[in-house]
């Protein structure tokens, strides 16, 4: 089993409203979990948001904790609701309704890594399944609420950034003629997991770094956003997917020759988006 559900890195003051996660960047493989796949240990990391941990672990130093996964999404999806559970997959689950992601094999416990790969030769019990959800998935959401009930009480709002990668082509069907590829997707629920406000902060933080960004196609937000998006109630969330191609050669899963490039500008971003909420009265619900 991954040796650990998280790690919380903290400032040594918490002076920022906001918390910084990366659930997909787990790359903790054990052995006991590659001998039962029939993938090999490259092919495994295919769906792994590789390197989004280190390119955002400058969080503490703006005053922002950050939340990173142990475990790796092709063992336990920390984006998924804990009840998504794939009948193709884990034995004795029935099939309630219809839900796109666990059809495709992109539930809780991924039946499939990148484009539609197994990962196992057959099923896994439903033991085993909910062992990797109580070990992994409900430690590290447990935390992630603490860390933003946390913000909320001493700055009176909270902001969670959720941070992923995508791959390249998912922009190809985006991408206009003439004009820049989009590097980053800003995913608000259409407006439902956060306020324009703090969506437009975000934005113009990526912006002046010199990111293209574009909101909510292909990537409007998932489980996280859906769950924590509360801002009714002061608690804001925004994923952010990051083409990967920026930073990574993506068919070795190495960071590239632009990879501390990037990190640097996204230290600026970070820097300037822990900033939302300081001095100020708490932001607006709409």
């Amino acid at each position: 089993m991954p040796k650990s559900a998280y790690e919380v890195l903290h400032p040594d003051r918490n002076r920022s409203c906001v918390v910084f996660a990366s659930p997909h960047s787990g790359r903790d493989y054990p052995w006991s979990f590659l001998r039962n796949t029939v993938l090999d240990e490259h092919a495994i990391r295919s769906s792994e948001d590789a390197f989004v941990d280190m390119l955002f672990d400058c969080a503490p130093r703006f005053g922002a904790a950050f939340i990173k996964a142990g475990a790796p999404r092709a063992f336990v999806d920390l984006n998924r609701s804990s009840d998504e559970l794939d009948p193709a997959l884990i034995e004795g689950v029935r099939r309630q309704g219809h839900n796109p992601r666990v059809a495709s094999g992109l539930g809780v416990v991924p039946r499939v890594v990148a484009n539609g790969r197994a990962i196992y030769r057959g099923k896994i019990t439903l033991q085993e399944a909910q062992r990797r959800i109580d070990r992994y998935w409900q430690p590290y959401h447990d935390m992630l609420q603490k860390l933003l009930d946390a913000a909320h009480q001493r700055h009176g709002q909270a902001v969670l950034l959720d941070c992923h990668s995508m791959p390249h082509e998912a922009m190809d069907g985006v991408a206009r003629s003439g004009m820049r590829r989009p590097d980053v997707v800003l995913g608000d629920r259409f407006g439902a997991s956060a306020t324009a406000e703090v969506v437009d902060r975000i934005e113009a933080a990526f912006v002046a770094a010199g990111f293209v960004v574009t909101r909510n196609t292909p990537f409007a937000g998932a489980y996280i956003t859906q769950a924590y998006g509360r801002p009714s109630r002061g608690q804001h969330t925004v994923q952010v997917e990051i083409d990967r191609s920026l930073y990574m050669n993506e068919d070795l899963i190495r960071p590239n020759g632009d990879f501390e490039a990037i990190r640097a500008a996204l230290r600026q971003v970070v820097s300037e988006i822990a900033q939302i909420g300081q001095g100020r009265m708490p932001l607006a619900a709409e």
